[in-house]
């Protein structure tokens, strides 16, 4: 089937054609480091309780359109507090889409640090909008005078800020958040993504900042193939964020599927806790590694910077030893030459750190 290149012009926004679709390698056998995932599988005994659970699932109705049972486990696991209101999510990216489709609309701009999560500005343009990037400094942290005169020139309805980071995996000074709170004249979102990995959080904050909204996904925390997120912010915002809400966008499998997993969730914070363990001691191995630059991470992950104009050929390298990371070197100026690894298995992590050591 040929369409020609006229036609797809004629029909397709110039600003859709000029992006490029997010892209997910198939892993294949490879130890796969590449995408943030917990490496941890669930215990046999907790996977034959759920499969037992799964026999109540009645796959001829509908599920729960407002999935009241799972909103108030998920508002416990995550310490939302009780005067915020919540939406719940396929995953934290239609969330994402979610606030800035309620936002949409001639002259307006999302904001967000670069580098930062490639879905803030791939959202924002397909849905229409401008988007400002404001560049970290060299350590990738916040400029404060920086991103102060962003928000006077760009006065942006949404700014996203990921703590910690992604790709970056540092946290951002709460003192430059809370300014940016002071002074955005719209809605700031604080994308906890990795909260299982750090202490960090805004969620006790929602009370005193009106225009705070705060992310939270059980993708990190073992969940990654139910694509549950949840949405945390006052009433007002989420009563009007709740109508681009698609209905029955939590699935029946995967309401009864979050409620089982976070009533067992010792399981999942005890595997948090080994995660951050291991990531200490991919940090010291990778510190240890001539060569490279290693930046901390308060989150699963940890960003690496090779000599100069070796990335490709070290990311190939590993890919040939059978060790899937990811190659960030081209995405953003500020990530020349650098990789990402995710923490994996203490023998994953090895196998990784071995096979890296004969590339550099």
């Amino acid at each position: 089937m040929t369409i020609s290149r006229k036609k797809i012009e004629r029909i397709i926004r110039p600003e859709v054609r000029g992006l490029s679709a997010y892209h997910v390698p198939v892993p294949g056998d490879f130890i796969k480091l590449d995408a943030m995932e917990n490496p941890y599988d669930w215990p046999d005994w907790l996977v034959d309780e759920w499969l037992e659970r799964l026999r109540q699932v009645s796959l001829n109705r509908y599920p729960d359109a407002a999935a009241v049972a799972l909103k108030q486990q998920m508002r416990g696991a995550l310490g939302v507090p009780d005067p915020a209101a919540v939406i719940l999510g396929n995953g934290s990216d239609e969330l994402i889409q979610m606030i800035i489709q309620a936002v949409a609309g001639p002259g307006k701009v999302v904001m967000a640090p670069e580098p930062s999560f490639v879905m803030y500005r791939q959202i924002a343009v397909v849905s229409g909008l401008s988007y400002a990037a404001v560049p970290l400094q060299a350590d990738y942290s916040l400029d404060r005078d920086v991103i102060a005169a962003a928000l006077d020139e760009h006065r942006p309805a949404v700014v996203f800020l990921a703590y910690p980071n992604n790709p970056t995996g540092n946290l951002f000074d709460p003192e430059v958040i809370r300014a940016i709170l002071a002074q955005a004249p719209g809605l700031v979102v604080v994308d906890e993504a990795y909260a299982p990995f750090t202490d960090a959080s805004f969620m006790g904050e929602l009370q005193a900042c009106d225009n705070l909204l705060v992310l939270r996904t059980l993708s990190k925390m073992g969940f990654a193939g139910l694509r549950l997120g949840l949405l945390a912010g006052a009433p007002a915002w989420l009563n009007e964020i709740e109508k681009t809400r698609l209905p029955y966008n939590i699935s029946s499998l995967n309401q009864l599927t979050g409620e089982f997993a976070l009533g067992h969730r010792e399981v999942f914070e005890q595997q948090a806790a080994s995660i951050r363990q291991d990531r200490d001691a991919l940090l010291a191995g990778l510190q240890s590694q001539p060569g490279l630059t290693v930046y901390p991470s308060a989150a699963n992950f940890i960003l690496f910077r090779v000599p100069a104009g070796q990335a490709g050929a070290v990311h190939a390298g590993l890919e040939e030893n059978g060790v899937l990371i990811k190659n960030l070197d081209g995405s953003a100026p500020a990530l020349r030459d650098c990789l990402r690894v995710t923490v994996g298995r203490p023998q994953e992590n090895a196998a990784f750190l071995s096979a890296l050591a004969t590339l550099l």
